[in-house]
């Protein structure tokens, strides 16, 4: 009887544990503001991050499609590595389309060169999410049809899933896995920067990004490239073909209940335009309202689709970008000095899931940032515009790097190590991406700064100064992160006494 009992209660003791458990999980993932678990793949061995050198870098491999050109930065360069991130940057022409694809990595975009929203171009794109309605319908069901009727017209027109516009300044976040696909209807060159986040959760397979096309042959335009340059290690790393040239002819034709030649042109095998292709005439798609009736149109497709599986409500309905050029929602800006502003999964959720988040930075003439460090990040920075003269400082004797980044070049600053930016001429702008959903930084000069928060009795004894000079430290600089270049008589002064 009291074995029975001690059973009893320690099975009930195994339950309230358990249900605490999952309780505190659910509040957990509740205060990060979704209910995905997600990370980055730190369980068993980190990434290599010994780095005691860094260079700007630029694409490796240059890939030429029929609509436009994708370029590679080669993912085994040693700073990546570390960051565990893979870089890729599109090209795509007016009328360019790039194919549908899905891949192994969340990836974190950015739209470096783009047509105006509010101007008659711009660039479209669809992401396809597993178990979503098609909410977008080509033609518009009367009440006093028959069933029959409607669904001859359904059949006759088209329905997809929510097309989403693009322009620059946006922030593009898209999770591993899901299907993809960009057109260029705008009137100049769509230029993109992805971020590949190889080293997340999400990516079971290995840390080398993988492209898998619904469509085209990708491939055979990349080995005729490859044959006539030779190849090299950077050009093996953008791999990628159309996953229906691995099915028979006749399992695909029964899969899809078509004849054995339309199933062929699934595989693309005679396609030679490559993964970016020109569309003639332009492509026709139900097309997204104006921005002044998206805002609206959007709320209305959220209260229609309370009807449907109950998984649109919050995954189907997500917002996956978000515009970060306007200089109105700046988080930090010096009249003097330039701006920044922060993406993270406070204000773009989908970036949770992704545990990525973005920087858009602005330096006017000669103007630099605070030096900082992220607490729990690595950072990529892509110059977007200008130069700035950057110094990298680890915990070794001298900066890992100390020169120029220039518009298209990427450097990475891993996590805790020091870095400052001080614009040129002609000023500079960046974009970073980070390796966590809310990524933090503390600076070392300014307002906000690590030194303001110690006494100045610690700061005496630490750097061997009187108190005038501690109190220097801590106080001459009244600006946060972005510092307005200082007068030249100042400058000169601050010479004279070193």
């Amino acid at each position: 009887m009291a074995r029975s009992s001690l059973l009893s209660l320690l099975l009930c003791f195994l339950v309230l544990v358990h249900a605490g458990v999952a309780l505190a999980t659910w509040q957990g993932q509740g205060q990060q503001g979704h209910q995905w678990k997600s990370g980055r793949r730190f369980q068993g061995q980190q990434n290599e991050c010994r780095v005691k050198s860094i260079q700007a870098l630029e694409p490796t491999n240059r890939i030429e499609a029929e609509g436009g050109v994708t370029e590679i930065w080669e993912q085994n360069n040693k700073q990546f590595e570390c960051a565990g991130v893979a870089v890729t940057r599109y090209r795509i022409q007016p009328k360019g389309l790039l194919l549908p694809y899905f891949g192994n990595t969340p990836k974190l975009g950015y739209v470096v060169q783009g047509t105006n929203i509010q101007y008659s171009g711009r660039g479209i794109f669809g992401v396809v999410i597993p178990g979503c309605p098609e909410t977008y319908q080509s033609v518009q069901q009367q009440s006093q049809q028959s069933e029959e009727e409607q669904g001859r017209q359904r059949s006759a027109g088209d329905q997809h899933q929510k097309i989403r516009l693009l322009e620059k300044g946006d922030i593009v976040a898209t999770p591993a896995g899901v299907a993809k696909w960009l057109y260029n209807e705008g009137e100049e060159e769509l230029i993109i920067v992805d971020l590949l986040d190889t080293s997340n959760d999400e990516n079971q397979l290995d840390e080398n990004p993988r492209k898998f096309y619904l469509a085209g042959n990708p491939q055979a335009r990349e080995q005729q490239q490859q044959g006539q340059s030779q190849g090299s290690q950077g050009q093996q790393q953008e791999r990628g073909s159309n996953i229906f040239r691995g099915f028979k002819v006749e399992v695909l034709a029964e899969a899809f209940g078509v004849s054995k030649e339309t199933a062929r042109k699934l595989q693309s095998e005679d396609d030679k335009r490559g993964n970016i292709v020109r569309v003639k005439g332009g492509l026709q798609v139900i097309r997204p309202p104006e921005i002044k009736e998206q805002a609206q149109q959007e709320e209305q497709e959220q209260e229609q689709q309370g009807r449907g599986n109950g998984i649109e409500e919050t995954i189907c309905s997500l917002g996956l970008k978000e515009n970060i050029d306007n200089p109105s929602g700046a988080d930090v800006f010096n009249p003097r000095g330039g701006r920044i502003r922060n993406l993270n999964s406070h204000n773009l959720p989908i970036l949770g899931l992704l545990q990525l988040s973005a920087e858009r930075g602005v330096l006017y003439r000669n103007a630099l940032t605070s030096p900082h460090w992220n607490l729990n990040a690595h950072s990529l920075i892509y110059g977007t515009k200008g130069s700035a003269q950057i110094q990298i400082v680890g915990d070794y004797e001298r900066p890992v790097f100390n020169g120029e980044l220039r518009e298209g070049q990427v450097l990475v600053v891993p996590q805790n190590f020091a870095v400052v930016k001080q614009a040129g001429d002609k000023g500079f702008e960046w974009i970073a991406f980070k390796t966590n959903n809310n990524a933090m930084t503390s600076t070392l000069a300014g307002r906000s700064s690590a030194l303001r928060g110690i006494p100045i009795e610690v700061l005496m004894n630490a750097y061997r100064v009187n108190r005038d000079e501690a109190r220097k430290l801590k106080n001459n600089r009244q600006e946060l992160a972005i510092f307005s270049p200082r007068p030249r008589s100042q400058q000169d002064q601050g010479r004279a006494t070193e």
